[in-house]
């Protein structure tokens, strides 16, 4: 199964910034001079007189940015999301998680397809840190679909948000009909052997992974989780009660992330089996996407191969 390939996270990012501005005069863009590259050059063409270009100084952008929201602005801090994060934590944690304030962090380039970066621009665990911060909402999404409706959401949401942006183009998982809601996760494949668990982009190829399995007589159900905090308690709960096995798949760091997240919820709500797959401990590299996908068994062919390993390895388990 595959799906029609969409623009690209970033280029949906800056067009919908743009069309929100038109309609609300508080909406700013910070720039920390990668506009090019984050999509947010497509809100300076549109408004100039009000895209910020604070240079390479993330901490002193974000403190920009939580300074302008206590004068009524909603300020969108753009940056690489190993920028975001890394460099600017102290300010997010004490200027913006802190004090609540209603400043949205966007994390471009996030994951592991950086356009050939490496390892220096490559961030697998801005999810982990970022749902660490008292609170912070934090959001993944799929597609272009679902990142319009997710910007649209935070610019309206009151508080501080960060929103994980990948650069590549992605296939589309999502129709017109589709309705994102912070909070939500959404079922996009139901089934009875185990409950596949992901979030952002892998979700594309988590379910092309499930098609793969059903064809070697594995059924799955695939659960996308495009907010990972406040994440979706409920939809866990219920997925955890039908297939009592659940494997967590994302582009980032198995320590902390979605993974971790599922983990300590289940284990308080619903013991069950829960695997994780994703990002081994280690840092990232350079080279083109399909090899860095299989390399770090992401692709949907390594999904499903990891998977069904993971699933003979329990039938064999239950029978003996």
């Amino acid at each position: 199964m595959s799906f029609p390939l969409g623009v690209a996270q970033r280029q949906a990012f800056g067009e919908t910034m743009a069309s929100l501005a038109q309609d609300d005069a508080r909406i700013l863009v910070l720039d920390g001079d990668v506009g090019s590259s984050t999509g947010a050059s497509l809100f300076e063409e549109a408004h100039p007189e009000r895209y910020l270009q604070t240079g390479i100084g993330e901490q002193n952008m974000v403190a920009m940015a939580a300074g302008l929201s206590t004068l009524g602005f909603v300020p969108f801090v753009t940056t690489f999301s190993c920028f975001a994060v890394a460099r600017a934590l102290d300010s997010v944690r004490v200027l913006v998680a802190q004090t609540g304030l209603n400043v949205k962090l966007i994390g471009g380039y996030a994951g592991l397809l950086t356009g050939m970066t490496g390892k220096t621009h490559q961030m697998f665990d801005d999810v982990a840190i970022m749902r660490s911060l008292p609170n912070m909402t934090v959001i993944a999404p799929a597609d272009e679909v679902e990142a319009r409706q997710v910007i649209r959401a935070v610019a309206a949401l009151e508080g501080p948000a960060y929103v994980q942006i990948i650069r590549e183009p992605s296939p589309v998982l999502f129709g017109d009909e589709y309705r994102f809601e912070i909070g939500k996760a959404v079922m996009v494949r139901e089934g009875s052997d185990a409950t596949l668990v992901s979030t952002g982009a892998e979700s594309v190829r988590v379910y092309e992974a499930a098609a793969i399995l059903a064809r070697r007589g594995i059924d799955v159900g695939v659960l996308h989780v495009p907010t990972v905090k406040p994440i979706d308690e409920d939809a866990l709960v219920r997925a955890a009660t039908t297939t009592r096995f659940m494997i967590t798949i994302e582009e980032q760091s198995v320590i902390g992330g979605l993974g971790g997240a599922v983990a300590e919820l289940l284990a308080d709500r619903f013991p069950v089996t829960v695997k994780r797959l994703g990002i081994r401990d280690c840092f990232g590299e350079s080279g083109p996407n399909d090899l860095l996908l299989d390399k770090y068994r992401l692709s949907a062919a390594r999904v499903a191969e990891d998977v069904e390993t993971l699933f003979r390895e329990r039938v064999t388990a239950t029978t003996n």
